[in-house]
């Protein structure tokens, strides 16, 4: 197993602080910093664009494509937040704020409202697969926040904030454009650029990840999507010249290849002191530990996973600030129970229970410490 570098997040230089340069921009107020390489933003544009590619990193790009269109206008490299997934990150975005702020942390996370631990986007029993969408009292409720959207246009009203998506993903903006490929979301751009209005647009697509968790950072196919889409998006920027439009691309987090694969359920030597399963992702584990079991959960879990997993308490957690600073949402406490253990390594451990569906394997995924993940590239065309 190689020695993998481990990457804290930087929230002075994060994508946190990527979309605070925006809010910024557009006369939102933000405690948060800005990005120091944005200094560009000092110019007026008729649009600002931010286009995010899900589980691009740094190492990903570098390896596949480091002389394309990306690269050549890289202006610098930035960190995701903690944990490095898809819910904290994007998030981060639609919020302008990190993860100790808007609790959304992991893909799974118990609510005692629900006596469940529930994927947060799809809204279903993580464990069932029962669907909450309909629910009585929705999960949504409890962590919602003003979007970055609504803060924008109720700072300047002569933007028009939009929201560029695949068709499966919750709608965060009133003005909303659905793209399930690449090519589709930068006509949808285009079109966008080209009309008479001052506009902030706000574009992901959900690849290379989700073929990333497929096919594993070496794959043929994840090659071809870079390539693919840098070709795609570079051609969009020529066309886009003339409209006084700032291109910003980036990602939410990386990827890591996985080497070692544990299952929750099969750690007896772990599970004798937890009162609950441990939730949240598979490299970002919350940990619900006796009271009177600590010290020796504390001592077996370092002995097991010693050079694959740092373990923190509740209170070392938020000391270190690795969710962000700023004023700790309410169900913090409930999410992260009393101890959290975070991959620095190639390994997972895979959440479960016995009334659990079969998870599909996975040879890449997210939400560790590692340099693969924690690092993403921030790039920059104007036209």
């Amino acid at each position: 197993m190689g020695k993998n570098k481990i990457v804290y997040p930087n929230y002075n230089n994060s994508i946190l602080n990527l979309i605070t340069s925006i809010l910024h921009y557009y006369e939102v107020e933000s405690k948060y910093k800005d990005l120091d390489v944005l200094k560009i933003l000092n110019k007026k544009y008729k649009n600002i664009v931010l286009i995010i590619l899900d589980g691009m990193g740094s190492n990903l790009l570098n390896n596949i494509s480091p002389k394309g269109f990306f690269s050549k206008n890289k202006i610098g490299t930035i960190t995701s937040v903690c944990p490095s997934t898809t819910t904290a990150a994007l998030n981060t975005f639609y919020s302008g704020k990190p993860p100790i702020e808007t609790g959304w942390i992991a893909w799974s996370q118990y609510f005692k409202e629900y006596g469940r631990s529930i994927d947060m986007f799809p809204r279903v029993d993580s464990y069932t697969g029962e669907s909450y969408q309909n629910a009585k009292f929705d999960i949504y409720d409890l962590i919602k926040y003003k979007t970055v959207f609504e803060q924008i246009e109720e700072a300047n009203k002569k933007i028009k904030a939009y929201e560029i998506n695949p068709s499966h993903c919750y709608n965060n903006s009133k003005r909303s454009l659905r793209a399930n490929d690449v090519q589709t979301m930068c006509d949808g751009i285009l079109s966008l650029c080209n009309n008479k209005d001052n506009n902030f647009i706000f574009a992901y697509h959900d690849s290379p990840d989700k073929i990333l968790h497929k096919e594993g950072c070496n794959s043929k196919e994840v090659k071809e999507f870079v390539l693919n889409s840098e070709k795609i998006i570079e051609k969009m920027c020529m066309k886009l010249k003339g409209t006084n439009t700032l291109v910003l691309i980036s990602a939410d987090h990386g990827h890591n290849d996985i080497d070692k694969t544990y299952s929750a359920i099969e750690l007896d030597e772990i599970n004798k002191y937890l009162i609950m399963p441990p939730s949240l992702e598979s490299r970002f584990l919350g940990f619900w530990v006796k009271e009177d079991k600590k010290e020796e959960f504390e001592k077996n879990f370092k002995e097991k996973f010693k050079d694959e997993f740092v373990l923190y308490t509740k209170k070392e957690l938020l000391e270190k600030r690795l969710l962000g600073e700023g004023n700790i949402h309410p169900k913090i406490d409930d999410f992260i129970g009393n101890y959290v253990a975070i991959s620095t390594s190639g390994a997972i451990i895979k959440l479960g229970t016995h009334i659990s569906e079969e998870q599909h394997e996975k040879l890449s995924t997210h939400c560790g410490l590692t340099e693969n993940e924690m690092l993403v590239p921030l790039i920059s065309y104007e036209s």
